[in-house]
């Protein structure tokens, strides 16, 4: 029988930065299709109302999770890629969490009313389990990530992913409702915690105040950095919950979701660039840094921007088709969205560059002022508006943290954009769209097949028309297949 060895040979022929890149890529493309096939059977199962409950306990939990974790994740992450004794601050960084969410607990219990949304659909005690086994499928997580195994920590990602969808499946079908989806979401952190933990080299190993020190000089604006990251991604979600209905949340978050699909490529840049970043800052290689921010844009926008013309020529058919007749009337919110997503792929990597050069308290300042903004515009536009209100929020404050953003990052590196890559991107979009228009004019999409049949052509011809135009992303394939071992 063939051995793990000899399969896993041509990929590993791949040079590291590249190899990486594909792992993440592949995975975090195969956890947004598993995301939105699980969601649309969830929307046709059990509705608007439970979903939202549902993300409501995603939001509480996200919530709760980063105030409890303290920033001490992201500190982990960063003091084991520096590579300098490392073992010491991930058993720092694993005390700390265990200490803070343990307190944190028995505070929350003598609370209780700040789950009220939540609690009347019984799963506030599954929040409870959820936090206890987030420490530690987040210490192997960014133990693993620390270590400069993007690869490794994408896998265990997607398995985490898989497994809750699996869990949840079987849940809803057998009628455990909103039960069903947060036990799947704890069961597939333990599947992922177990899996990621057979790899984890770090080993727990005394440890001294210096190493508190330095844990706590970087977490701190870490954490603040990462609280207005989380306004952005979940504040609008408890707003709408106050001041509307949980139905209302579901099919927010529905929509919120769905066009996530821009951005895949965004996240699986940056995960595998914010350990090398980190590195090549510690060894003053900036220059690598500089390189790699312009191609990181391009292969950003190499998805967001196709994305957004699809969406915005398809999407209220898509909505209907996929979700059902609730969901497409947010039409117009799924619009605003999408115009989030692209200005996401400039904030995204810009404060995560901030963070990776050490510039904590830079990424907390310009988040800040977003995210107070978006709190308050939340509070103003959603009692008025509804959910497109909060999507105006989030567009407008994200816009403000982008460019606050740059004008950090530009201070301690050379900003550059690849334009004739951005150029090719956006021409294979226009003609795509145009494509997808004509289709759309000569054939009524009357049902969901006909709507799929634009889909892939609009991919197929985007992508033909782009490796046509762009001869670095052909040349780039053609190097990796090299490396593979094709010929």
């Amino acid at each position: 029988m063939t051995s793990w060895n000899t399969l896993l040979s041509p990929i590993m022929r791949i040079e590291p930065l590249r190899r990486q890149s594909l792992v993440t890529l592949f995975t975090t493309l195969a956890l947004t299709t598993v995301g939105f096939l699980s969601t649309m059977y969830f929307a046709h199962a059990v509705g608007e109302s439970v979903l939202g409950a549902y993300f409501l306990f995603l939001a509480y939990f996200n919530t709760l999770n980063l105030i409890f974790d303290g920033g001490l994740g992201g500190a982990a992450v960063k003091r084991i890629s520096e590579g300098r004794e490392i073992d010491e601050h991930f058993t720092a960084a694993f005390v700390m969490r265990i200490l803070l969410v343990g307190i944190s607990i028995i505070i929350i219990i003598f609370a209780r009313s700040i789950l009220v949304n939540i609690d009347r659909y019984g799963v506030s005690s599954w929040l409870f389990i959820a936090l206890i086994i987030g420490i530690f499928w987040s210490s192997v997580s960014n133990g693993n990530y620390g270590s400069g195994k993007v690869g490794l920590n994408q896998t265990c990602g997607f398995i985490n992913s898989a497994s809750c969808v699996v869990f949840q499946v079987i849940a809803v079908y057998l009628g455990y409702g909103v039960n069903g989806l947060a036990g799947g979401f704890i069961f597939g952190m333990i599947a992922a915690t177990i899996i990621g933990f057979r790899f984890l080299d770090l080993r727990l190993k005394r440890f001294n105040a210096g190493h508190l020190k330095s844990i706590f000089s970087y977490s701190f604006w870490i954490f603040l950095a990462s609280s207005g990251s989380l306004v952005f991604s979940y504040a609008d979600t408890i707003i709408i919950g106050y001041f509307l209905k949980t139905a209302d949340v579901g099919i927010y978050r529905v929509l919120f979701q769905f066009t996530t699909a821009a951005t895949f490529t965004t996240t699986a840049m940056s995960t595998v660039l914010f350990p090398k970043v980190s590195s090549w800052n510690a060894n003053g290689e900036l220059e690598m840094a500089e390189n790699a921010f312009s191609k990181g844009v391009t292969y950003s926008l190499l998805l967001a921007v196709p994305v957004f013309v699809g969406g915005v020529l398809l999407g209220d058919k898509m909505l209907y088709f996929f979700y059902g007749e609730s969901f497409a009337q947010g039409a117009k919110t799924f619009y605003v969205l999408l115009v989030v997503q692209l200005v996401n792929v400039f904030m995204f990597l810009q404060t995560m560059y901030l963070n990776a050069l050490n510039r904590p308290k830079e990424s907390f300042k310009v988040t800040a002022v977003a995210a107070s903004a978006n709190i308050l515009l939340d509070l103003i536009l959603i009692p008025v508006l509804g959910i497109i209100g909060a999507a105006i929020a989030t567009l407008i404050t994200m816009t403000m943290n982008s460019f606050l953003a740059y004008l950090a990052l530009r201070r301690i590196i050379s900003l550059k954009l690849e334009f004739q890559g951005i150029r090719n991107i956006l021409i294979a979009s226009i003609i795509m769209g145009l494509g997808v228009r004509c289709y759309r004019v000569l054939i009524p999409l009357s049902n969901i097949w006909l709507t799929l049949i634009p889909i892939m052509f609009g991919a197929i011809l985007y992508i033909f028309l782009l490796l046509k135009l762009d001869t670095n992303i052909r040349d780039e394939l053609i190097q990796i297949g090299k490396q593979i071992g094709f010929q």
